[in-house]
């Protein structure tokens, strides 16, 4: 009797999310249905930047389609004087305190680290953001390589402010030190 109750509860359970898929899904004229699928349609995305543990460092950065590619703005405050390495990192795990849950460099082509400008480089490598002698930084730059959509995707990435100056050359990160400030991509309206 035991068995015939149990799968009657996992035939009940099917057809309920049966159901429940036709619902979402009735009047929608694709083949698919998702109700998250809007990777064609983001022109843009923000990251909250917080501190790190004994860190101040913060602000926002926030990236906008155009038609050269993808707009990235950083304002932070919080930095000590100077160049600090400003980076996508792989993962957007952000859990632990000193931001080392967000793994290495974005870099899904598999080259060597190198500066913005350069040719041949990470996708997140974005080069330094520079903080004035009031520890304030902008950053404005142009990237045709990240993308919100297909293997160079930075939705749901990890942004990093390093302590220190990225060299643009040293492997695999630039020695940019421990990483000051930290925030996860999101879609933005």
């Amino acid at each position: 009797m035991m068995n015939k109750n149990k799968t009657g509860l996992k035939l009940l359970a099917l057809s309920g999310l049966f159901f429940l898929m036709n619902a979402c899904c009735s009047g929608n004229t694709n083949k698919t249905c998702s109700t998250q699928d809007d990777t064609n349609n983001i022109t843009r995305a923000v990251c909250v930047m917080t501190p790190t543990e004994g860190n101040t460092a913060n602000g926002l950065v926030t990236f906008t389609q155009k038609d050269s590619g993808i707009l990235i703005v950083a304002d932070m405050k919080g930095l000590s004087p100077g160049k600090h390495g400003f980076h996508v990192h792989q993962f957007g795990d952000i859990s632990k305190l000193d931001g080392t849950s967000a793994g290495g460099h974005f870099n899904p082509e598999g080259v060597p680290h190198a500066g913005h400008s350069d040719e041949v480089r990470h996708v997140g490598d974005f080069g330094n953001i520079v903080a004035d002698e009031n520890g304030n930084a902008h950053y404005e730059a142009m990237d045709s390589l990240i993308s919100f959509s297909g293997k160079h995707n930075i939705i749901g990435r990890a942004i990093i402010i390093h302590a220190g100056e990225d060299d643009l050359a040293s492997q695999p990160t630039g020695n940019a030190g421990k990483r000051a400030a930290y925030g996860v991509i999101g879609i933005a309206k």
